[in-house]
């Protein structure tokens, strides 16, 4: 008989009454010596299908090996349930017990456990309920990244994860080599001879897929990125991940404002798309982790996004005579203490800030007249801060190339860039959103390590 998803059986209104047959992994049991009842899961929903035994039927023996863990095969008859809690339930007729789960060994047992517990088992995590329901609103939301692009002429490009350039000038990066790090071939100087090394030069592991993402853009129009990124700094907080995932699109023809435009026009379909489409997951998060999580994803989505310059911003927050442990003034990089006060306290809606001093931004963002600030926009959500981070593009070769000098950025890894800004230069811009950020405030957990199925940070590289 042909298995049916569990998800199906409390949507599909023609199976009750239906012989169908169910496979999963037991989450509870119990019962007396006339019926036993079982809670299964199969990863579907975060909702379980109660299995009901009738003991005439099976022995205490054949029931044995079913205990919370294990992994069953059940056939029987779909019925509507008498009960509270279900709407539905299987009334079995024979029951295959695939895989048992020592209860003596097996981690996830009924109890409650933390979340600091289940980073240590990331292995078996994705079977509570609260990562199953974590990684099916991730696995939606890609999903509506690549729908809402995809719908809006975008095509998707590749870049590459092995890269001999640093797109954000911070210089940590993952180094990647085959040289033998016991003998290291040395030149007549005594540095490393990297000509000696695989690509014959120093490479990483990507930062970011934005400047190959520009030739893509300077192309076919309009394109998207959408894969990891690694970052080799040694940040322990709730916020960083070593290993990440990046989607950043680059339009050709597109000034600062548009770029503001597609960004909040991207972001309230992707929470709108995890509303619509994973009512149930969101729900079982709002009540068990964050009570308010709803009403903050339908406040983002039913607000319009202020926009103002970041020397507005600094203004509002040194006028505003909050406390705060880092200080404001012009020129300093504003804090999420900083970005969540604007959001939450003074304006209670998503902020866009722009016009950023040029110092604490990147080189290739375009440069404003005033010769002090650049074209940059960050959009700034309650609860976390920046999400999104853009600019137009400096597309001026001269201008490009004086920053580039000025910061002492290698023009041996910046000469295919620059070549886009000889020939047939455009305006365009683009943004980075950073993946797990979204999944983040999507689901409304605290520490981004549990929105990764298996996170990579410093000292940890488990599973």
């Amino acid at each position: 008989m042909k298995r049916e998803k569990i998800i199906d059986l409390f949507k599909k209104a023609e199976l009750i009454g239906t012989e169908v047959t169910v496979m999963g992994w037991v989450r509870t049991r119990r019962g007396n010596k006339h019926v036993q009842f079982v809670a299964l899961n199969d990863g579907s929903t975060v909702r379980n299908i109660q299995i009901v035994l009738d003991m005439t039927r099976f022995s205490d023996e054949q029931l044995k090996p079913i205990t919370t863990g294990s992994a069953l095969r059940v056939d029987g008859r779909l019925v509507e349930s008498m009960g509270k809690g279900q709407t539905v339930e299987v009334q079995a007729d024979n029951v295959l017990v695939y895989g048992t789960a020592d209860p003596e060994t097996y981690p996830l047992q009924k109890k409650g456990h933390t979340l600091e517990f289940l980073r240590e088992k990331a292995h078996l995590r994705p079977r509570t309920n609260t990562f199953g329901a974590i990684l099916r609103v991730r696995s939606a939301l890609a999903f509506a990244i690549h729908r809402f692009f995809q719908e809006r002429g975008f095509f998707y490009l590749n870049t590459p994860l092995i890269t001999g350039s640093d797109c954000e000038g911070a210089g940590a990066m993952f180094q990647v080599t085959t040289l033998p790090l016991n003998e290291l071939p040395k030149t007549e100087d005594g540095v490393v001879d990297y000509s000696k090394d695989f690509f014959g030069k120093p490479t990483a592991l990507t930062v970011s897929g934005q400047l190959e993402g520009e030739l893509g853009a300077t192309a076919l129009g309009a394109i998207y990125t959408f894969g990891p990124t690694f970052r080799a700094e040694n940040s322990n907080t709730p916020r960083h991940l070593s290993e990440f995932w990046m989607i950043e699109p680059e339009v050709s023809f597109f000034d600062i404002t548009d770029n503001m435009d597609l960004a909040e026009a991207f972001v309230k379909y992707c929470i709108s798309y995890a509303l619509e489409n994973c009512r149930d997951d969101i729900e079982f998060l709002a009540e068990h982790y964050d009570k308010e999580l709803i009403e903050r994803l339908n406040f983002v989505i039913s607000n319009d996004f202020v926009r103002l310059t970041y020397t507005e911003g600094v203004k509002i927050l040194e006028e505003s005579g909050h406390k705060f442990e880092f200080p404001v003034y012009w020129g300093a990089d504003l804090q999420s203490e900083h970005e969540r006060f604007l959001v939450e306290e003074y304006f209670k809606k998503p902020v866009i800030l722009t016009d950023y001093p040029k110092e604490i931004k990147a080189f290739y963002m375009k440069q404003n007249e005033d010769g002090k600030t650049v074209r940059a926009m960050d959009v700034l959500f309650p609860n976390i801060g920046e999400i999104i981070g853009g600019s137009e593009r400096e597309e001026n070769y001269d201008k490009l190339l004086a920053r580039i000098e000025e910061l002492d950025i290698p023009m041996k890894d910046m000469w295919w860039y620059l070549d886009t800004r000889r020939f047939g230069t455009v305006p365009h811009s683009g943004f980075g959103l950073g993946f797990e950020r979204l999944v983040l405030f999507v689901t409304g957990m605290t520490n981004i390590r549990d929105v990764i199925p298996f996170p990579r940070t410093p000292n940890n590289a488990e599973f």
